[in-house]
């Protein structure tokens, strides 16, 4: 019978682990890149020199593959030697917010690949209490005082709960609790599946909550950041789907600097993965890319259900158009976009939006396509990232007039 690590040694053993292997993956990649450079200079001589130019390319080839096959090889043992360490006394990386970054960077790049590889590592769908995971019928427990009115905190790529900290000590949930008497609930999930994949998990994370909760439940007010703003919408539109009773307690979705019509730069990548894929040189680089998530590829477009991927080959320059999904009548929608820039007509603002979300998208208004959020609906941020929008006094002080209307 096989022994089970202890949390804390199993995570550990895997990120060294995963860590031998990229680094292994990485050599790998600059040796073929050495090496296709290479092919090109010396077919390049032997046009001038003929044949007398292959002993060089002989000698060269073997000399610098023994070299990349011994460090690929000794960053294979470092990886091999240094997971097999026992690290009494440390605790799980993913219940410390430095370890938990790490994991959800890890995540929020190959996370749709860490069930196979290092499944310790794909961070199931969890609430948190103090980076703790805490199972749904028991999370009451876990609150002072728990009321009929939750609000649910969903994190964006390559983020987790802690996140909500940035640039202050109270979480928007914190300050909703003390002014509204709201119940704030964090949630954890692995960034790197798809957005449907997560919008279906916080479905029924959500159904499981409702089901045991103490009290009634009378409202749920979901507010996510980035990617979190649309996992929230994919989870919405399933449960109604699905005729899911907790989605019929839901009074807003509050998505700050989430990209409704999709992110330039998720766009971007995806062109240059095609672009680099022509040539020799350039190809291992095409590959590093294209082994970017399935979460990162859905904000492409920003795709919320499982149409707009099933089946379809990922990396193709032309595919459908993403499905389109309708506000819920029953669900007041709002969103705050931002711009680095104080005005957002000015060139650079118009252009990079809050640095990763153009203004148009935040607010779900293109020039070929509209979600219909209203302008009283929403507010802009002038002069702020993208980041800024996760703990910002003006968003808060929207988010209570928000949740204050009757």
């Amino acid at each position: 019978m096989t022994q089970q690590l202890p949390q804390s040694q199993a995570e550990v053993q895997a990120l060294t682990r995963l860590a031998g292997d990229e680094f292994v993956s990485a050599v790998d990649g600059i040796a073929d890149i050495h090496r296709a450079i290479s092919d090109r200079v010396f077919a390049t001589l032997r046009l001038g020199l003929g044949p007398a130019a292959d002993p060089v390319k002989i000698v060269h080839d073997a000399i610098t593959d023994g070299v990349y096959a011994i460090v690929s090889g000794s960053g294979s043992v470092v990886g091999e030697v240094a997971s097999a360490v026992a690290v009494p006394g440390v605790p799980a990386p993913s219940r410390t917010v430095w370890g938990a970054g790490v994991l959800a960077a890890v995540q929020g790049l190959i996370g749709d690949t860490l069930a196979d590889n290092a499944p310790i590592l794909s961070t199931p769908m969890t609430f948190r209490v103090d980076g703790a995971p805490i199972r749904p019928d028991v999370l009451a427990a876990y609150s002072p005082t728990p009321t009929a009115k939750l609000v649910v905190s969903v994190h964006g790529l390559v983020e987790t709960e802690h996140a909500w900290r940035l640039g202050g000590e109270a979480t928007y949930g914190d300050r909703l609790a003390t002014d509204l008497g709201y119940t704030p609930l964090f949630l954890r999930y692995n960034s790197g599946l798809h957005i449907s994949e997560n919008g279906a998990q916080l479905s029924e994370l959500l159904a499981d909550v409702v089901a045991h909760w103490p009290v009634p439940v009378e409202e749920i007010c979901l507010i996510g950041h980035s990617m979190g703003g649309l996992v929230a919408r994919s989870a919405c539109h399933q449960a109604a789907e699905a005729g899911a009773d907790w989605v019929s307690w839901v009074r807003q979705i509050i998505c700050l600097g989430s990209p409704h019509l999709g992110a330039p730069l998720e766009q971007a990548v995806h062109y240059a993965a095609a672009a680099l894929d022509h040539f020799p040189e350039t190809r291992p680089l095409s590959r590093l890319l294209k082994r970017r998530s399935a979460g990162i590829r859905d904000l492409r477009r920003g795709s919320l259900v499982d149409e707009d991927w099933a089946d379809l080959d990922a990396d193709a320059l032309r595919t459908r158009v993403a499905a389109e999904v309708p506000l819920l009548p029953s669900i007041d929608h709002y969103f705050v976009t931002a711009t680095v820039t104080r005005s957002p007509r000015h060139p650079l603002g118009r252009l990079i939006g809050d640095g990763l979300v153009l203004s148009g998208s935040g607010s779900g208004r293109g020039d070929a396509r509209r979600m219909g959020l209203g302008e009283v609906n929403g507010m802009h941020v002038p002069g702020a990232h993208h980041f800024g929008l996760l703990n910002h006094d003006s968003v808060y002080q929207a988010l209570r007039s928000w949740l204050s209307l009757p």
